[in-house]
């Protein structure tokens, strides 16, 4: 068996985030060297916590996790307590997570890991707001050409955003830092609305999940079911869309996915868009072409896929 795939999986659980961690640590193809969280979906406080919480239910206490930015780049934090609930993970009743979190600070992490090991071993994998990603980029600019790959959820094109018309969150919360991250020359693939809005909830797939009997089914399930009364009720849909175990899948199974590459930018300077991705799906400009970006997704697959993992843990 090849060895198991390097990852830093960075986030802001979120209870997308929180099965997209579960996905990574019931996978024994990926090797989570650390979990860094960043301010997004809640505050820092909590998504430090929240991360926590994940491992020890997964039962793996021996994960590192690490927390980083406080905030954006440049703009004030935008949170998301009315998708996520007050904690950020509502849904099950979690315990308060007794493992530590570490000392280091994330970024540092972020630099020290990328440096210490051969190019191209590592994987960086953002759920949420890129804010750490580019702190760790602009301390250290030489991590760029040592990064495998930087496969990350955000951004939409056809789908719009969910924020405002034109911005999906996590790159409305931070578009400076995701502009550093576009910028950056790193091998980009990203995950936005258009393909994780093929990824419904249903209640068929949910039921599944909870019928694996287990500790983790029934919390993701609890979770899932919390998550996706927002996204029904603005989307009308049987389930809502399963945004960040999109990037951890696609580490997994990248047949599962369809997409192009092309150019990426983000807007900074206008308030009405702020924090668009214009995506150059159809090649109309001599833009470099910056991002693999996917649109198409097996969704019975990933959704067979995630059931599989979370039933090892």
């Amino acid at each position: 068996m090849a060895a198991a795939r390097k990852i830093i999986i960075d986030t802001d659980p979120g209870q997308d985030d929180a099965l997209a961690i579960l996905l990574a640590l019931g996978s024994p193809e990926l090797d989570v060297l650390g979990i860094t969280a960043v301010a997004g979906n809640v505050p820092l406080a909590l998504t430090e916590k929240n991360a926590r919480k994940i491992c020890e239910l997964a039962g793996k206490p021996e994960t590192k996790v690490f927390a980083g930015a406080i905030r954006p780049l440049v703009r004030d934090l935008v949170t998301a307590e009315h998708v996520h609930g007050r904690s950020g993970l509502d849904g099950p009743d979690l315990p308060e997570p007794e493992m530590p979190l570490q000392e280091q600070h994330a970024v540092d992490f972020i630099i020290e890991t990328l440096m210490a090991h051969e190019e191209g071993e590592i994987t960086l994998c953002p759920l949420g707001p890129l804010t750490n990603i580019a702190l760790a980029l602009n301390r250290e600019p030489r991590i760029a050409s040592r990064i495998r790959e930087i496969v990350l959820m955000g951004g939409g094109f056809f789908e719009g955003g969910n924020v405002t018309p034109a911005a999906e969150f996590n790159i409305y919360v931070d578009p400076h830092a995701a502009d550093v991250v576009l910028r950056s020359g790193a091998p980009v693939v990203m995950m936005p609305l258009d393909v994780t809005h093929k990824a419904l909830t249903t209640r068929s797939r949910i039921a599944a999940i909870r019928d694996l009997g287990t500790k983790v089914g029934d919390a993701c399930a609890e979770l899932l079911e919390f998550f996706e009364r927002f996204d029904e009720e603005k989307y009308g849909t049987d389930g809502g869309p399963l945004h960040d175990p999109c990037v951890i899948a696609y580490l997994l199974q990248p047949e599962l996915f369809g997409g192009r590459r092309c150019n990426v930018a983000v807007e900074t300077g206008s308030e009405l868009t702020m924090g668009m991705t214009v995506i150059d799906w159809w090649q109309v400009t001599e833009r470099p072409k910056n991002a693999l970006v996917m649109r198409d997704i097996d969704a019975d697959g990933f959704f067979k896929l995630l059931t599989k993992r979370l039933a090892r843990l």
